[in-house]
């Protein structure tokens, strides 16, 4: 069986109809996280850029997406760890993964499930993000994969587990905080999860476009942690992706991005449009979220022009709020200062 089978052991431990004794020997289906103490131990590895140039790292593999967009897991496995590598400079994943995370933390992973099972991050991915996460002595029950609710996530694929064994699943639902925060243009009820239960948190957005935002990226996956986001969408969504995202509770917890460009929408997002979504077989991973969100900005834009598609900003929709994050020092979007890299 391929890796990616729904019905092997590797690529299908995390789909809805998986066995209950499946899913926790796996550890159900959550990833990754990180920690902030030693994360600054993988600065001093060779071959980093020079300090304040933020690497991002493309791992595309031919051979991760197959027929019916079936995912191979053992690729999306190779992509994964030679790109957490070159984005820290460590000599494996398992090492990089020890210097970004501390095993007494709670590591939740914010995906973007809203567009159902065709466009949501790949739970190959998350079983491999995991399976790292391990490796680095995270124990499962402090790692969390979570979105906005429940049925987001149940949508999608995910298992949900509250208080079974293994990495927990579930979302915010209406577990707010009670009083609002105030961040720039911004007043909201921040999810709990954000605010008291996870001390680190990684972004796993998908790489699509968005209909007003123009990029749905790692930073505006965060609209999944306030309760009121429906208000925060006028101007291209600026400056309230950047506002949003400099809450103390993300900006100092957020530590790891990686984009599931698997399956890749340049046009008709965040709904799913199979018209202009394509099998890309990559993944897109950075420590800065604004480094990461601007090369998912100029991926999206060379696909929209293989399919003679206007430029983002010809349809008044381009993504200026990843400026107004690199002001708020959210991370570095000017391209000719950010490293991209294969992996």
């Amino acid at each position: 069986m391929a890796a990616g089978d729904p019905s092997s052991p590797a690529g299908g431990r995390l789909l809805r109809t998986t066995s209950r004794r499946a899913f926790l020997k796996t550890g159900g289906l959550v990833l990754a996280g990180v920690a902030c103490g030693r994360s600054e131990e993988a600065a001093g590895q060779a071959g980093l850029p020079p300090r304040g140039i933020p690497r991002v790292a493309l791992a595309r593999r031919p051979d991760a997406v197959g027929p019916g967009n079936r995912i191979r897991q053992e690729a999306v496995r190779s992509g994964l760890q030679s790109a957490i590598a070159r984005v820290t400079g460590a000599p494996s994943a398992a090492v990089a993964f020890r210097s970004l995370f501390r095993t007494t933390d709670v590591v939740g992973i914010k995906v973007n499930c809203l567009a159902g099972r065709s466009l949501s991050p790949r739970l190959e991915l998350i079983s491999v993000l995991i399976e790292t996460l391990r490796s680095a002595g995270v124990p499962d029950r402090q790692i969390l994969v979570w979105d906005r609710t429940d049925s987001d996530l149940e949508r999608a694929g995910y298992t949900l587990n509250r208080s079974g064994s293994g990495p927990r699943c579930y979302g915010t639902n209406l577990e707010y905080e009670t009083e609002p925060s105030s961040v720039g243009s911004v007043g909201s009820c921040y999810s709990k999860i954000v605010t008291s239960e996870c001390t680190a948190l990684i972004s796993v957005p998908v790489l699509k476009d968005h209909d007003l935002a123009g990029v749905s990226g790692s930073l505006k996956n965060f609209y999944g942690a306030i309760h009121n986001p429906n208000k925060y969408h006028d101007s291209n969504c600026n400056p309230y992706v950047a506002d949003v995202s400099s809450h103390p509770a993300i900006r100092r917890k957020l530590r790891l991005v990686v984009f599931d460009a698997l399956i890749a929408q340049c046009h008709g997002g965040p709904a799913f449009k199979p018209a202009f979504a394509q099998p890309y077989g990559g993944l897109i991973v950075s420590r800065d979220p604004v480094a990461a969100d601007r090369i998912a900005w100029k991926i999206l834009e060379q696909m929209r022009k293989e399919k003679g598609l206007p430029t983002l900003a010809e349809s008044k929709r381009e993504p200026i709020w990843v400026a107004t994050a690199e002001s708020a020092g959210l991370g570095v979007g000017d391209l000719t200062r950010i490293e991209e890299v294969e992996a």
